[in-house]
């Protein structure tokens, strides 16, 4: 019976939260228009971060989770605080470097060197007739980047040692120039042209990994013999202050049967031959996995998502303060009417639950506004440019429950200084 009474009561006081906001539709959209902009800002930053988040890390483990990375300097080192101009101070990879590794390191199966990677790239147009495409960047490459790089092949072949030793003119397109120049052609075995130089087309890559659909430019590139990028490109050197850098990376993938850290520790060990390091000097280049990468994106994420929130919150903050400043005013509005129900028999905790519930109905109406206009927003943003998008059910559950909570803790002190009013005075007031 007790249970029935109270259940009674509580429905009639959420009976009355809600009339009150429908009777006082322009204060109470002036009350959720903070909540709305928070919690819009929360949920469609975090779409659009949480897309951005999916999308690398499924191009990171797309390049092999046994892959090395040998390059001059990466982010690694500029996220452990080293010094950039010193960074730059570092010698450059060459094709040597990846000819000793290749030679010295047992425990490889495949070493690649790709320049016009790894720093500033080359950049160049492609020319089929009358047909041109934009600047896209070009790779000098081994025979072995479709097995370091786990590139596949959409038609035709990759070019051979052969073909790198002897300089071939042969090209391999990236789905982006193939597409338009030979939208309706097969492209095998025509002529093209790279820069100022006739190339003749072997082969188009298949379509690179693009999760959520955002197109980064990642098909826009050719590769040729590295031998051939040397004496079209050069080795480009870009003269910074403090050193050059020059577009040179270096990949390996170790035998199946042969633990990744003891590659490590061979590729370590030739290059600081070669660079004639001593025991106490550090490594002046930088070794890369896939779990070193991964992990300074979590971090990355990580800061970006903190700083996120932290933004979005002072637009709560602001909302949950409008929150409280128009409840406090309705408190005082209502000041009869508080009195009148607590004359005919109202118990102050029922006066309190009232507003509290009118403050995180309230709220909770500007967190399903605001889920819904952030989604929005970030959908749109997927559609018109392609970046990816994720909206998990909980961001959703997030959002209305903390816009729930706002109003609860803004809400509580209208509420209390309302349950607290003398009834006497209450009925007295004008």
């Amino acid at each position: 019976m007790e249970n029935n009474l109270r259940s009674g009561l509580f429905g009639e006081i959420v009976s009355m939260a809600v009339n009150t906001i429908r009777e006082q539709k322009v204060r109470s959209g002036l009350t959720i228009l903070g909540i709305v902009i928070g919690i819009m800002s929360i949920v469609g930053s975090t779409s659009l971060i949480r897309g951005l988040d999916q999308s690398l890390r499924d191009s990171i483990r797309s390049m092999g989770s046994d892959t090395i990375f040998i390059t001059k300097f990466s982010f690694t080192s500029l996220g452990s605080g080293r010094d950039f101009i010193d960074l730059l101070r570092r010698p450059n990879l060459t094709p040597d470097d990846a000819a000793a590794i290749d030679e010295e390191a047992e425990s490889l199966a495949w070493v690649d060197i790709v320049l016009g990677q790894g720093g500033l790239p080359t950049m160049a147009r492609v020319f089929y007739r009358s047909e041109r495409t934009r600047q896209l960047t070009v790779f000098g490459s081994t025979p072995y980047y479709q097995q370091v790089f786990n590139a596949e092949l959409a038609a035709g072949r990759f070019f051979t040692l052969s073909e790198t030793q002897r300089r071939a003119a042969v090209v391999v397109l990236g789905q982006t120039p193939a597409q338009a120049l030979f939208p309706n052609v097969d492209p095998i075995g025509k002529r093209v042209r790279v820069g100022n130089r006739r190339y003749t087309v072997i082969g188009v890559a298949d379509e690179m990994p693009s999760p959520g659909g955002f197109n980064a430019g990642q098909d826009e590139f050719v590769v040729i013999p590295h031998t051939t990028y040397q004496k079209q490109f050069g080795i480009r050197a870009e003269r910074m202050q403090g050193g050059e850098m020059r577009a040179v990376m270096i990949g390996a993938v170790p035998h199946e049967d042969v633990d990744r850290d003891v590659a490590l520790a061979e590729i370590e060990r030739v290059m600081r031959i070669r660079h004639r390091l001593r025991l106490h000097e550090e490594n002046d280049f930088d070794v890369m996995t896939q779990d070193a990468i991964l992990g300074l994106w979590d971090q990355i994420s990580a800061a970006t998502f903190l700083t996120l929130i932290v933004v979005s919150s002072i637009a709560l903050l602001v909302g949950g303060i409008g929150v409280m400043a128009i409840m406090t005013i309705s408190v005082t509005e209502r000041t009869r009417e508080i009195g009148t129900r607590r004359a005919i028999g109202a118990k102050r905790r029922e006066i309190l639950w009232q507003f509290l519930l009118e403050a995180s109905f309230l709220t909770a109406i500007g967190g399903v506004l605001g889920s819904l206009l952030g989604s929005g927003i970030g959908l749109a943003v997927h559609y018109i440019t392609g970046f990816p998008v994720s909206l998990p059910w909980w961001s959703f559950a997030l959002g209305i429950g903390f816009s729930a909570t706002v109003g609860i803790v803004f809400g509580l002190f209208p509420a209390v200084k309302a349950s607290n009013l003398d009834p006497i005075e209450a009925l007295r007031y004008e």
